[in-house]
């Protein structure tokens, strides 16, 4: 079988990103210049059962915010990439992670079309989870994700206080939920319409 790999550079005047993705890979070098950040993206690449490679510099001296988004762009195109036709994938997608009191529920359709729902429960959603990492940050990384890697996305947390668990579980459900979606299981493309491209 051919590896499923996507390479991905992204230049902009506020992110330098390049992105490496191996479905089914193993392992993970990341570094985005934000550190909670680094740790969710490789919770990503453990949970989900790909390799990811992540150079990002962005420009922290205004926020997280650009690198943050980019990556996910960047992430979401890299695994379009990998994906290809899409053909032989399961498609769908969904797990239940928990990290104490924190639940998060993921449900992936690779679909070709691009949404995403990310909710959080109430009084958590301006939450921060370091001084620089507001939990809104999350929502944002999995919006750039699904749109570039043109899948739906529901992922509601649905229970929590501390937002360094909320996030964690959220990245968690996400990855299981891929890691189910991406397995190949026959020879076709799972779609009455026989494409999964918009």
């Amino acid at each position: 079988m051919d590896s499923r790999v996507g390479r991905v550079e992204r230049l902009t005047g506020e992110t330098t990103v390049v992105v490496e993705l191996e479905l089914g890979g193993q392992g993970y070098a990341v570094t985005t210049g934000v550190g909670f950040f680094d740790h969710m993206l490789a919770t990503l690449a453990h949970h989900a059962g790909v390799g990811l490679t992540v150079r990002a510099e962005g420009d922290l001296v205004v926020d997280a915010h650009h690198t943050v988004e980019d990556v996910g762009l960047a992430v979401g195109q890299a695994l379009a990439e990998a994906l290809g036709e899409r053909r032989g994938i399961q498609r769908f997608g969904f797990a239940y992670a928990p990290l104490d009191e924190a639940l998060a529920r993921a449900v992936v359709d690779l679909s070709g079309r691009p949404y995403a729902w990310v909710a959080f429960p109430q009084g958590l959603e301006l939450a921060l989870v370091t001084s620089t990492f507001p939990l809104t940050l999350v929502a944002e990384f999995f919006k750039a994700l699904a749109s570039r890697g043109l899948l739906t996305l529901h992922l509601d947390v649905e229970r929590g206080r501390d937002p360094h668990h909320a996030a964690e579980a959220a990245f968690k459900a996400f990855a299981l939920a891929l890691r189910q979606a991406v397995q190949l299981v026959s020879e076709t493309v799972p779609s009455t319409k026989g494409t999964l491209h918009l």
